[in-house]
């Protein structure tokens, strides 16, 4: 069985990745795809906390065993069934930059198809470690103006060339 899986950011509609992946398939092999397709480092700590149709987190799954189990011995099929259909995935623990992974729906697997896959993808990628365009606002509040709305340089202070150097 394949799941769906939409990752969105909150207050950042431009952002918005769609994968699929096996159920079978733990947290682990779902944050590895994550961190190629986001270009992300492999050596920083994140947490998978699994989320219920209510918005209650119901489990927190690590590298470290949190009590909840570790990402690597925890498949999203398990996840599923236990009724968490979102994940916060917190790739910045330290600044607490995360995404939601929102669970949309199952398929079959299609026999030419290689999973873990990126089906749709919007919008920039967030940096890892930069909190640049984490929202709309920031991210209009950081473009630069276009050159026409720009002032005209002054360029009054360099002399022209004579007329008469030219013809020579």
């Amino acid at each position: 069985m394949i799941y769906r899986f939409k990752a969105t950011m909150r207050g950042n509609k431009q952002f918005l990745r769609e994968y699929e992946i096996s159920s079978s398939a733990t947290l682990y092999d779902f944050h590895n795809f994550l961190i190629g397709d986001l270009a992300f480092s492999p050596d920083q700590l994140v947490i998978f906390r699994g989320v219920d149709k209510d918005g209650v987190v119901c489990s927190e799954y690590g590298l470290f065993d949190m009590g909840d189990g570790t990402i690597d011995n925890i498949t999203l099929q398990e996840c599923v069934r236990k009724g968490e259909i979102v994940f916060e995935y917190v790739y910045d623990i330290f600044n607490r930059r995360s995404m939601l992974i929102t669970f949309t729906g199952e398929s079959e697997e299609m026999p030419k198809e290689s999973y873990p896959r990126l089906v749709s993808e919007r919008g920039i990628r967030p940096d890892q470690f930069s909190s640049e365009h984490d929202t709309d606002e920031e991210f209009h509040a950081t473009v630069k103006p276009s050159v026409a709305d720009e002032p005209e340089d002054d360029y009054s202070d360099i002399p022209e060339e004579n007329e008469e150097d030219d013809e020579d």
